[in-house]
């Protein structure tokens, strides 16, 4: 399939529903016959489209993940960070992982209710709560419909712990809630870098804030007394490893105080989307990278298997474990663990006076 010529878009075609069993490939030459030029494909527009979902936590049974529940305010992500391993779930939803899930957005404009709503049943068990563990909840849009900011609000309401996990500078709109959420230990924020290199991150993530911006985000988050955290993340073996070294001091420089990591999967058709991104921007590396992934997957691109899928398997992923290790020995990372509070937890009465939420 031909790419499409798009700008500030990271993915360059729609890859097929995985579920569905008709598709057009509207870049097909035989088409234009027939239809002409089909779009302009140097401006193709986001969409929103509202989600009613009933509920807005996610139940999570993975057990190499470290929280068990987490929030997404949005399904699809118009950052269009070509590795994302959450571009298949978009497919549940009748659209493809490519275009459509940087395109075509689901917004829960009703989250905070929905979240108010989870915490005031007599079930509900107070522990930290992943925002977000799919996509990222200050993507562009949220500037408008501060959707997230209502969340946080209610987080802090209600004293249930938090942590964050962004790559957009828009988190800083909400310091204010966040500083106060710190004060009472109840949040942390990790800010994910996957590369210093301008230019790659423009082509790896083109809507994302520049890895300058994300490094002035840590500072500002820890001036204020917010607990910070880099995440080195994904690792693209061949192409961003050699850089752990320099994030990760980078990040301690500027005030991280723990480091994470995980190392590129390329589940369902985040495959075909990466190795066509691959081609496009980097043909004369394309066989290097993909070796050295294979090195990491047993073989293969991707690994669902528990326990490997994030941290790969392998001499060469052990190499890239054994490096990380010792630069955040180096730059003073991950000397304590950070415990967020459970036992502040309050059920505030309905008609509760507002002024109280920042009491």
């Amino acid at each position: 399939m031909k790419h499409l010529d798009l700008k500030s878009r990271g993915a360059g075609l729609n890859t097929q529903n995985r579920f569905e069993q008709f598709y057009v490939d509207y870049k097909d030459a035989s088409l234009e016959e027939y239809f002409g030029d089909i779009e302009d494909t140097k401006s193709i527009k986001t969409e929103f489209f509202n989600d009613t979902s009933k509920s807005i936590l996610a139940k999570n049974d993975s057990p190499d993940l470290g929280f068990d529940y987490s929030i997404n305010p949005y399904r699809g992500c118009e950052h269009g960070c070509i590795y994302c391993y959450a571009r298949p779930s978009h497919e549940y939803l009748g659209f493809s992982a490519g275009l459509d899930f940087e395109t075509k957005i689901m917004v829960k404009r009703d989250a905070a209710e929905l979240l108010e709503e989870a915490f005031r049943k007599k079930s509900w068990v107070p522990q930290s709560i992943m925002f977000s563990g799919n996509t990222d909840c200050y993507q562009p849009v949220e500037r408008t419909l501060n959707i997230t900011r209502s969340c946080l609000e209610v987080f802090l309401k209600f004293r249930n712990p938090v942590a964050v996990i962004t790559k957009n500078a828009l988190i800083l709109k909400d310091i204010d809630i966040l500083k106060q959420l710190a004060e009472l230990n109840l949040v942390s924020v990790v800010i994910s870098v996957t590369t210093l290199k301008r230019e790659l991150s423009r082509k790896l993530e083109p809507r994302t804030s520049v890895p300058q911006k994300r490094l002035e985000i840590i500072q500002k988050l820890a001036l204020a007394g917010i607990p910070t955290g880099v995440n080195v993340a994904p690792i693209i073996p061949g192409l961003t490893d050699e850089e752990i070294p320099a994030i990760l001091e980078a990040a301690a420089s500027n005030g991280a105080k723990f480091a994470g990591r995980t190392i590129l999967r390329l589940p369902y058709s985040v495959k075909d989307l990466f190795l066509e991104w691959l081609e496009r921007n980097y043909p004369e590396k394309a066989s290097k990278i993909l070796n050295r992934i294979r090195d990491v997957r047993g073989g293969e691109l991707s690994s669902a298997e528990f326990g490997k899928r994030m941290k790969g398997e392998g001499k060469y992923a052990e190499h890239i474990h054994q490096l990380f290790k010792a630069c955040c020995k180096k730059y003073g990372l991950n000397k304590e663990k950070i415990k967020l509070r459970t036992d502040l937890f309050r059920v505030p009465h309905i008609n509760e006076d507002q002024g109280e939420l920042f009491g």
